[in-house]
């Protein structure tokens, strides 16, 4: 694989968090079997495929890895929870930093087309309902980084996934001699209003800032809408989320995963301010 496109879509920096996730190598006693592949080479073709929006079968041979070998590494990287542990490290990189904004939490959705897989999967209601479709669903800071990302079936009202994001939402590190940071308003539109949701996020300390439908305007969001949108974008901007060709929903919620990782690194490897 060449030197740069390896350090320009896994630098160093990014590695030394991703290489003590990785589990271990373990021969089997009775010999034989496959052996273990450049992990670096494999994670980094996995980052390709996401970025690129390439199937497996046609990664360039400069990787240095079998597709299949590589696709294999991937669902064994799936099994561990690699790609959740990937984000929490990043996002306690960032919050040891006090790059975490709490002021506030904003989540929102979005559809893709599902050209594969049942499972989490549904008919999409911004495609008439004619095609398949997977939704994500993601709740960020009051800075646009993903804190929580979700997928279900594009069919699954928003406000389903409301509770699952905020419980999701990890414990993060914070700046030494700071006490345990969490967000202190829940900012959403009229999709996601019940008087059940204010109960229940007022229950957790949390100031909801949610439009009524009928009373407020949809766009309740105002001046934050743009950050929610902006993260929900920088994701999009990893080819293999914009449309599902995975047949397994967790396979596609592993990308998912991988690319809020990667988003939270670009704010990790920018120079602190």
């Amino acid at each position: 694989m060449s030197a740069d496109l390896s350090k320009r879509l896994v630098p160093d920096e990014l590695w030394e968090l991703v290489a003590p996730l990785l589990p271990s190598f373990t021969a089997r006693p009775q010999g034989g079997g496959t052996a273990p592949r450049d992990e670096r080479a494999v994670f980094t073709a996995a980052v390709y495929v996401l970025t690129s929006g390439c199937a497996w079968r046609h990664l360039p041979p400069t990787f240095g890895t079998a597709s299949a070998t590589a696709h294999r590494r991937f669902t064994v990287w799936i099994e561990v929870g690699l790609w959740r542990r990937l984000h929490r490290a990043v996002l306690d990189e960032l919050g040891v930093r006090g790059e975490v904004d709490w002021t506030s939490a904003i989540v929102d959705a979005a559809s893709v087309r599902a050209k594969k897989g049942r499972s989490l999967t549904g008919p999409n209601p911004v495609d008439r309902g004619k095609k398949k479709g997977s939704k994500l669903h993601v709740l960020a800071d009051a800075q646009d980084i993903p804190l929580a990302v979700a997928v279900s079936g594009a069919n699954m009202h928003d406000s389903f996934a409301l509770k699952p994001l905020i419980l999701g939402t990890p414990a993060v590190s914070v700046p030494p001699g700071t006490t345990a940071a969490r967000p202190v308003k829940l900012r959403a539109d009229k999709a996601y209003f019940s008087a059940e949701h204010l109960s229940w996020l007022r229950e957790r300390g949390l100031v909801a800032r949610i439009a009524r439908p009928g009373i407020e305007s949809g766009e309740r969001l105002g001046r934050h809408r743009w950050k929610i949108e902006r993260s929900i974008a920088w994701l999009f901007g990893n080819r293999r989320l914009t449309i599902r060709y995975e047949r397994k929903g967790s396979h596609f919620l592993a990308f998912l995963g991988l690319a809020a990782a990667l988003t939270c690194y670009k704010k990790l490897a920018k120079p602190a301010t």
